[in-house]
């Protein structure tokens, strides 16, 4: 039982520091990357759907991305959507691709997606020490029921913790890992 608690709550942390990493996908750094816009949602025939299942991406350069779409009687609803979106890009349309031009970031710009970086972070790290507590309060619930004893309870705790550090420094791995990508001109 105390092993499938803290399988369950590593499994969850592992979610948790994965979604906290996709996040960080959709930061911009300067360079093109499909990320910023495939779970972009478009407006197509009657219902959202993301860019992902409507266009292929290529990269040609370091700063364009090229959108292919599958149909071309989607092109208008992607570059609209590409428009009502937050990226502040505006997409050139020549009939057969969309092609995005990112311009080079400001230094201020670059502090204000460290900050954001910053605060997903937190979120990540936040997310495992919830799941933590309540693997913990698991634990006890099996030990007031008299599943387990005090020192299998402190023992499986102290397993718990290491997990969660674990997971947290993942959490910290990436951080850092974006915070150079961000700040590298």
């Amino acid at each position: 039982m105390i092993e499938d608690i803290l399988a369950d709550a590593g499994a969850k942390m592992a979610k948790a520091v994965a979604h906290t990493q996709s996040e960080f996908s959709s930061i911009r750094t300067g360079r093109a990357t499909p990320a910023l816009v495939e779970k972009l949602p478009v407006a197509y025939y009657g219902s959202e759907v993301p860019l992902q299942q409507l266009a292929g991406f290529s990269v040609p350069e370091a700063r364009m991305l090229v959108i292919q779409p599958y149909d071309r009687g989607a092109m208008a609803a992607i570059e609209k959507a590409i428009q009502h979106s937050d990226l502040g890009i505006n997409p050139s349309n020549d009939g057969h691709v969309i092609r995005l031009a990112f311009p080079p970031l400001t230094a201020e710009r670059r502090q204000d997606f460290v900050r954001v970086v910053k605060h997903m972070a937190e979120e990540g790290r936040v997310a495992v020490r919830n799941l933590r507590r309540a693997a913990r309060h698991e634990l006890e619930a099996l030990e007031s029921d008299g599943g387990m004893a005090a020192d299998e309870r402190e023992r499986a705790e102290k397993d718990l913790e290491k997990l969660t550090t674990r997971h947290v420094g993942d959490i910290d791995v990436a951080l850092e890992h974006k915070e150079r990508e961000l700040l590298e001109v």
